[in-house]
């Protein structure tokens, strides 16, 4: 983004000051939209640094003053120890003021201080000024470091009005961060000291890591993208191999893979799991039926002999099912391989793993099998990759089928052959290793999924909630999953591009998640909840297309 910034300026002639203008236009019309567009004697907190940041706040101070709100602005040092485009709109700000700022109430108008000590910070922090909206712009993404002296006593300070506002029910002060929390490190997920704790935040032009990337991105509560005036050709040609997926991104392919009037079954393609097991046979249940609801033309069922019948009596009707040797456990055993590489042909896509069990060697055998002879795309998920694990070095994927990967953290870790966490301490980038090495796509679920690429890109999920943690929401996810690749290659045939599936999967998936937790609250969701809310996450997405 620093890079785009400069060269807005060198090729197009647009001034960092037009930037901040920009900037400070987009954070005052997201304010007023939580007021409903009415901000008439509304009283306003904006603490401003000295960089460019604090330039946004002091921008927005004027916006919001030509809309009728009181305010007082904060800068954290003097307006002549500021420079640039920054300081020009910290000079129009005190020009602006009808009086100082340092204390006593918001009676009218603007009024600006200059906070360059404790003690000056401690005569603004004890009045007794209530605030409608507290914006923060101390620092945006040029921070390294941790925040120290009177920058962390303001945001214990934002912390205590937050806890006051939070034990009165309240929702106000409203606390908005432009660009970036301060205290964070705008290209780090993990957080570097303390840091504001927002309600909302402004980024500008496209997002950083630290405002998607958990823990980082909990500090930001509700994220906007505003685009400002750095041109949409800088943004789509950056280098960067970090994306965060859209409702663009999953409406491309649920126009692409519309049903038409020559649609049936065999067109959607044909999904087949392999899964379940004597003693797990609910996961084969929840995976096979989201395949189906997830728009899979047909879907069977494999799983070992005394499995089959109790996941039989569960499933939905439309599911067929098929029993295959197993090992004295109860698990599909390796002699099943022939039988289910006959399956395999008449499939479009297989999924392979949930509640399989990997006790046994002829499981796994079976799993490697399976894998190594495949002729279509696999998704790989819960026993089919502990059966793996470590990662073999000489098991790669490929573009003509290709493997998908689901792993939760711990599953990840023993793919990696790692016992410590710290091995994800970086997730983005220890993910975007393992599948480059290994040609494979992983979904790494989570707070905030990831999907890693076999070029390179990670791609950030945005949607889903803490409720999706419930049992079998994994093998959910990996049942939409198959589900959109069956569509992909039954529809779009040599057109398919399995990566747009998954990426497409995981946002309708955590999407459901959402419906269902509006619907039913996070506390009481099950698994099941979000298969049958991906019809309504669908039509959210694509309405005309899901028209009759």
């Amino acid at each position: 983004m620093r890079e785009i910034d400069r060269l807005t300026s060198e090729r197009y002639g647009i001034s960092s000051l037009i930037l901040m203008e920009s900037a400070a236009t987009a954070s005052a019309k997201v304010i007023a939209a939580r007021f409903n567009h009415d901000l008439t004697r509304r009283t306003a907190l904006i603490l401003c640094g000295p960089g460019n940041n604090g330039g946004d706040g002091a921008a927005l101070a004027r916006h919001l003053l030509l809309a009728g709100a009181r305010l007082r602005v904060v800068l954290f040092g003097r307006v002549e120890d500021t420079r640039g485009d920054a300081r020009t709109n910290f000079e129009i700000a005190r020009r602006l003021a009808g009086n100082d700022g340092l204390s006593g109430e918001v009676d009218a108008g603007l009024c600006f201080a200059e906070c360059d000590s404790q003690t000056s910070w401690q005569q603004i922090a004890d009045t007794k000024q209530s605030y409608d909206v507290i914006v923060d712009a101390m620092f945006g993404t040029g921070l390294t470091r941790p925040l120290e002296g009177v920058y962390v006593r303001a945001i214990v300070y934002l912390t205590e009005l937050r806890r006051v506002r939070d034990a009165a029910r309240s929702n106000l002060p409203l606390v908005v961060s432009l660009d970036i929390p301060s205290g964070l490190n705008a290209d780090l997920a993990g957080v570097i000291g303390e840091a504001v704790h927002s309600d909302l935040t402004v980024t500008f032009a496209a997002p950083k890591p630290a405002n998607v990337l958990p823990p980082a991105s909990l500090f930001g509560g509700q994220l906007i993208v505003a685009h400002i005036s750095s041109p949409a050709a800088l943004t789509d040609a950056a280098t960067s191999q970090l994306h965060v997926a859209e409702d663009a991104d999953a409406q491309r392919w649920l126009e692409a893979t519309r049903y038409t009037p020559g649609s049936y079954k065999n067109t959607h393609g044909h999904a087949l799991v392999i899964a379940g097991s004597r003693r797990m046979s609910g996961a084969a249940v929840l995976c096979a039926e989201a395949a189906m609801r997830a728009g899979a033309g047909l879907t069977t069922v494999a799983s070992s002999s005394s499995a089959i019948n109790s996941i039989a009596a569960r499933l939905m009707p439309e599911v067929m099912t098929f029993d295959l040797p197993e090992t004295d456990g109860g698990a599909i055993n390796s002699e099943a391989i022939e039988e289910a590489m006959n399956l395999m042909r008449r499939a479009t896509v297989v999924a392979i793993g949930p509640g399989l069990s990997s006790e046994e060697e002829g499981t796994r055998r079976f799993v490697r099998d399976v894998i190594e002879r495949r002729t279509t795309p696999i998704v790989i998920d819960a026993d089919g990759l502990n059966a793996l694990s470590p990662w073999p070095n000489d098991l790669r994927g490929s573009e003509e089928a290709p493997l998908v990967l689901t792993p939760h953290e711990g599953e990840m870790l023993r793919l990696l052959g790692a016992s410590d966490r710290a091995a994800l301490a970086d997730r983005v980038s220890a993910l975007r290793e393992f599948a480059v090495r290994h040609s494979l796509i992983v979904v790494l679920k989570g707070t905030r999924t990831l999907i890693a690429a076999p070029d390179g890109r990670v791609i950030v999920n945005p949607t889903g909630n803490a409720g999706l943690g419930t049992a079998g929401a994994g093998d959910t996810l990996t049942g939409i999953i198959t589900g959109f690749l069956a569509q992909s290659y039954g529809t779009l045939k040599e057109r398919a591009d399995a990566l747009s599936a998954v990426v497409a999967a995981v946002f309708v998936g955590g999407l459901a998640g959402d419906i269902a937790a509006r619907e039913r609250g996070m506390r009481t969701l099950v698994a099941s909840d979000v298969r049958e809310y991906v019809g309504a996450a669908i039509r959210q997405l694509d309405p005309l297309g899901e028209r009759p």
